[in-house]
């Protein structure tokens, strides 16, 4: 993976350019201070992770919610309700973006900006637009940006994706992914506003609406609607894209990075609108039955690259991960694991050691090797602006229900009806360059 980054490195054209280190001595005790900007549900897992990560330390926290903050405030922490506030303090060398997807943009471009170093969680992005905003952020600044699409980082996800990637699967035909819903809109009753929660600032870019606990918490503590469907923002428009880019920003990123494709996407785009509701294959976060007559939600998308490899999000394949047919077989991965067929084919790509789950989380560690030497992570913000535009291509297909052209240099489609929604207008004051 490091002959990868130096090439990718080298053709981004900034191996010659001299990167900026934070402050030469990282803080107390040589260690990179970190401060936290959003610290609800997956916020808790990093500030675990960095009391047991050598050479790091969380020192700061940002969140709208100030009761949130009063458990970080009695830590010794620095606690801001302005992320903007926790930027302009030049102790701190990085952060780490844990907010709602509508929230990941506008505060990853701000802290490059503010020449800090950027760990955002996925899916990067609400828009396709805001993808390449945060990939120039990042190298006009040269800040480390990395997405936290820990798969990446995973033993058994990279040897596999290697294998494929490497051709030793034989060509690809094709790729099978979950069939991820689409988001549908936010039909939630108004409730009060919790006390001291800026709830028009958490709307962001979006135009606000009536506070609901179901809409505040990313998948509402796993209540369902009346048809069984997972409640929460992740769920809605215009906060996400829906698993298609929730539990699909996992999964495409595998087929992505198996492909070869780190720094490009397909060119034809597709939806089985009619397709029967015994072609649409069901999706683990909901009751069984959820999605029937899913309608456009569920529609199965295909997506086919210049080299020919049709991807299928049809239900067919894994959640976070891909089954793979090629010349030589099938591999099938998910999150830490993976399964070939014929099965000496997994000897082949463990070389011989044995194939099994892995827990241990190197991601973060990798973020922070790369602070320190300079060099692109595993899941770069160009990493990761590809993977989040196809999910984001799927949801267009969906939306607009034709079959539609995709040019991945220029990023736009051959669809005035499409390119609408490569972008979209951000309210005041929570806007983007143009």
């Amino acid at each position: 993976m490091s002959m990868t980054r130096r090439s990718f490195l080298a053709a981004a054209g900034l191996a010659a350019a001299p990167m900026i280190l934070p402050r030469s001595a990282f803080g107390a005790n040589d260690r990179i201070q970190v401060g936290f900007i959003g610290v609800g549900r997956r916020a808790q897992d990093h500030v675990r992770l960095l009391e047991n990560m050598p050479g790091m330390q969380g020192v700061a926290a940002a969140d709208l919610n100030p009761k949130r903050l009063t458990k970080f405030k009695e830590k010794g922490w620095k606690v801001y309700t302005e992320y903007r506030d926790l930027l302009a303090d030049p102790s701190i060398d990085a952060v780490i973006i844990c907010t709602p997807d509508h929230w990941h943009a506008l505060p990853s471009i701000d802290a490059c900006n503010a020449g800090k170093d950027v760990y955002v969680e996925k899916p990067m992005t609400l828009t396709i637009r805001e993808g390449r905003l945060m990939v120039e952020a990042a190298r006009k600044n040269k800040r480390i940006v990395q997405v936290g699409s820990q798969q990446r980082s995973t033993a058994p996800n990279v040897i596999s994706c290697k294998f494929i990637r490497d051709g030793k699967l034989g060509a690809i035909k094709e790729v099978h992914s979950a069939n991820y819903p689409s988001p549908w809109d936010c039909d939630l009753p108004e409730q009060p506003v919790p006390e001291g929660l800026n709830w028009d600032a958490w709307c962001g870019q979006t135009t606000p609406r009536p506070y609901h606990t179901d809409l505040y918490l990313p998948r509402a503590e796993g209540r369902l609607d009346a048809k069984g469907r997972p409640l929460g923002w992740i769920s809605y428009r215009p906060y996400s894209g829906g698993e298609m880019t929730g539990w699909g920003a996992h999964g495409l990123d595998m087929i992505q990075w198996a492909l070869g494709m780190d720094n490009s996407g397909p060119v034809d785009i597709w939806a089985d609108m009619d397709a029967p509701e015994s072609e649409r294959f069901g999706f683990s976060i909901a009751k069984d039955g959820a999605w029937a007559n899913g309608g456009a939600l569920t529609a199965p998308v295909h997506m086919r690259y210049a080299n020919g490899t049709v991807l299928h999000i049809d239900g067919r394949g894994n959640a976070g991960g891909g089954t793979f047919v090629g010349e030589r077989g099938k591999v099938s991965t998910k999150r830490g694991e993976f399964e070939a067929d014929p099965p000496e084919l997994e000897k082949e790509i463990t070389g011989g050691k044995e194939n099994k789950p892995e827990s241990a989380d190197t991601h973060m560690a990798n973020w922070r090797d790369c602070i320190r030497s300079r060099e692109l992570s595993v899941a770069d913000v160009e990493i990761g602006h590809r993977s989040c535009t196809v999910c984001h291509l799927g949801n267009i297909a969906r939306w607009v229900g034709k079959p539609l052209k995709w040019d991945p240099v220029a990023e736009k489609f051959d669809s005035d009806e499409a390119n609408a929604y490569v972008s979209r207008e951000a309210r005041k004051p929570y806007g983007f360059p143009a």
